[in-house]
Order: structure tokens, then sequence, then C-alpha cells
């Protein structure tokens, strides 16, 4: 495929990223209700409307000015709000909250991987170049979110295993969360970090793509 510009960059990403995202983030609010929290769903947070889950300053803001400034490309959604008073169990249920999202992102990339199939199979370039961004963006999500440094996903699970003394000393890293994220990303070590789960999705890939 020809070297796409920037509007056929947009068409291609939009879809995937915004799908990604928003279903990243009703599957949290899904759960959660699921397990006894309404919080998500009576604050209108259970849509497909990705309006509702974009975060100015995480979604657009700090992903186009790293770009811009370093081809890197991170940033994060509204986060749907969970009441762990409500949940039965609040311990578990929260673990299980939390890997609601990446397992949603590893159902659309099953998805996209199938789009990218049928895209080779036919000679549809369009369809090719928005399976693949959609596989890409959804493995980045399922690597980045697993990654057990509060707030992201893979933290809930972590503290759920924890003893809980353990768990609530754990938890406190949290409001120091991004900044470590954002030291790890400008000094390598995410990516390396992420390197085995995008390595094992990637193998998988190319399994199913025939590659």
């Amino acid at each position: 495929m020809a070297e796409m510009s920037l509007i056929q960059t947009l068409v291609v990403w939009t879809p995937p990223v915004l799908l990604a995202v928003t279903l990243h983030e009703v599957a949290h609010g899904w759960v959660a209700r699921e397990l006894g929290d309404d919080t998500a769903e009576a604050l209108g947070r259970l849509s497909f409307n990705p309006l509702k889950h974009v975060d100015p300053v995480g979604t657009v803001l700090v992903p186009g000015l790293l770009y811009a400034l370093a081809g890197i490309v991170f940033g994060w959604a509204k986060p749907v709000p969970v009441n762990w008073d409500k949940l039965r169990n609040p311990r578990r249920d929260m673990a299980l909250v939390a890997l609601a999202g990446p397992l949603a992102n590893v159902v659309m990339l099953l998805i996209w991987a199938a789009v990218a199939k049928l895209g080779l199979s036919y000679g549809q370039d369009y369809f090719v170049a928005t399976g693949l961004a959609g596989i890409m963006i959804n493995a980045v999500l399922i690597a980045l979110n697993l990654l057990p440094v509060p707030p992201l996903d893979g933290s809930r699970v972590v503290s759920a295993l924890l003893p809980a003394e353990m768990a609530l000393q754990y938890g406190r890293i949290e409001p120091y969360g991004l900044i470590i994220l954002l030291v790890l990303i400008g000094s390598g070590a995410l990516s390396r970090l992420m390197e085995p789960t995008m390595d094992v999705i990637g193998w998988v890939m190319q399994t199913l793509l025939g590659g």
C-alpha cells in the first residue's frame, strides 16, 4: 500500500481508536453493574457514544503533543467511575471490573484481525489498513493496561491478590502513577515492559493472518 496522507491516516485510524477506547470503558462499567455497582450506568457512561468517554487532556492534548514532539502515542480516556462500596465482593470484583477492559480489547483485536483478513482476501486496501490499525491500537491498550502500575487495570488485579495491608500500601502509589508512566516513556522502559505481551499478540496475529 502507498504511503497515506494525513486525511487517509485519520480515516483509517479514527474508527478503531474510538471503538477501542469506548468499548474498553463500557466494559468496565457493564461488569461493575453486573457485580452490583450502577454508578457508571446512573451517570450515563454505559454509552457507545465516544464523546462520553473522551478526556480533553488525556485523549486529545497529551497524545497530540507527544506524537508531535516525540512520535509517541500515549493517552487515556475518562475513567468509568466505580464505587467499591457497592460491589458485592469489593477486592475480587474490582479485579474483574479491571480485567473487563483489556478483555474487550482482546475481542476487538480478533474482530479487526478478521477485517484485515477479509481485506487481504478481496484486495481491499482500506479494510487491510483499518484492520491492522485496529490490531495495533488494541494490542497497545492490552499490553499497557496489564502493567501493574496504578491506576492501570493490571494494578487492580495485583491489589486483589495481595494481602489487605500490602494492597493498601501498594494503592498509595496511585497519585504518582501518571508521573511513573511518563518517566517510563521518557526512559524507553515502557516499550520494553510492554514488549513481551506485544510479542505474544504479534505471533497470534501473524498466525491468524497467515503471515
